[in-house]
């Protein structure tokens, strides 16, 4: 596994130096902004798949409601080509129903409702994620489940297991959590649901820490911003589980947002858009799910927490 991925790296880093005559395909409308959080320096796209290319893990974080971030997305799976990819928007039962597409595609089937194919989920817009899954279920890497399915979601809120490993369960850690979860559901949540919600977003993580390391080199994650997190979310798991130190992170973020040095290694930024009231959102959402708090709880860690 490890010659495959040197092998990769190497092979991509080549097709980068020829690109000083061809250059890269140019990113999409909407991109601004590249910076090196770790050094200030503000890089160019190139220069950004370059400092990228030799990582055996590439974590990048989106809003999940801006079509900037699927269009930059979509771009960096075409220059990349990586050895899979994984999507935080896909759950394990969906598997096998993605597995079975990609080999009806590679005959040449052509499927008229690829959604419904896959068993894709309303909650994730496929206005705004059917061209990235497209691209990627035609090519010859795998596209992989990263996500918890429901049930585990609904179990974990009810009866959160302990995690192993000291870096995610740090007391600040946790603590920060908690309170992006007060704050994400305008601080209207009862402070008993608050540890069954952090567990659930904490054992999200931990899946996709695990989907990582199992994946074919090198590999890719599209998950939300907080989720890819250095200081919160998936790489402390990765951390845990001893995962390889060659791990990158690209948060994809509108501008004006604040991200640091130690959140991610790069951000790339995109043109702000017109908040929407997601209080006004979790309001209407606690209406509709009395009859479930359990699952009204877990769904909305999911929906709230993706900014």
């Amino acid at each position: 596994v490890m010659q495959e991925i040197v092998m990769r790296a190497v092979l991509l880093g080549f097709l980068i130096l020829l690109a000083g005559c061809q250059h890269l395909p140019s990113p999409p409308e909407g991109a601004g902004g590249i910076v090196d959080l770790r050094s200030g320096a503000r890089l160019g796209p190139e220069q950004l798949v370059r400092e990228l290319a030799g990582a055996e893990l590439i974590l990048v974080g989106e809003r999940h409601d801006n079509p900037d971030h699927h269009a930059l997305q979509r771009w960096l799976l075409e220059v990349l080509q990586p050895g899979s990819l994984l999507l935080e928007m896909l759950e394990p039962r969906q598997q096998a129903r993605v597995d079975e597409v990609r080999a009806r595609l590679a005959a040449g089937e052509r499927l008229e409702d690829l959604p419904a194919a896959l068993d894709w989920q309303p909650g994730w817009d496929w206005a705004l994620y059917g061209e990235l899954v497209e691209y990627a279920l035609g090519q010859p890497w795998p596209l992989m489940a990263a996500n918890l399915d429901r049930q585990e979601i609904h179990e974990i809120y009810r009866n959160p297991p302990a995690l192993a490993g000291g870096r995610s369960t740090a007391a600040p850690v946790q603590q920060a959590l908690e309170e992006q979860i007060r704050v994400s559901h305008c601080n209207m949540l009862p402070e008993s649901q608050v540890p069954s919600m952090r567990a659930v977003q904490q054992q999200r993580d931990r899946r996709m820490a695990e989907r990582l390391l199992q994946a074919p080199g090198p590999a890719l994650l599209f998950a939300g911003a907080f989720h890819v997190r250095r200081d919160l979310g998936v790489p402390l798991h990765l951390a845990d589980l001893q995962g390889p130190s060659r791990t990158r992170v690209l948060i994809l973020a509108e501008a004006g947002a604040e991200v640091d040095a130690g959140q991610a290694d790069f951000v790339w930024y995109t043109p702000s858009r017109p908040e929407r009231d997601h209080c006004a959102r979790w309001r209407q959402s606690k209406r509709q799910a009395k009859k479930d708090p359990a699952g009204a709880g877990s769904i909305t860690v999911i929906s709230l927490m993706r900014r």
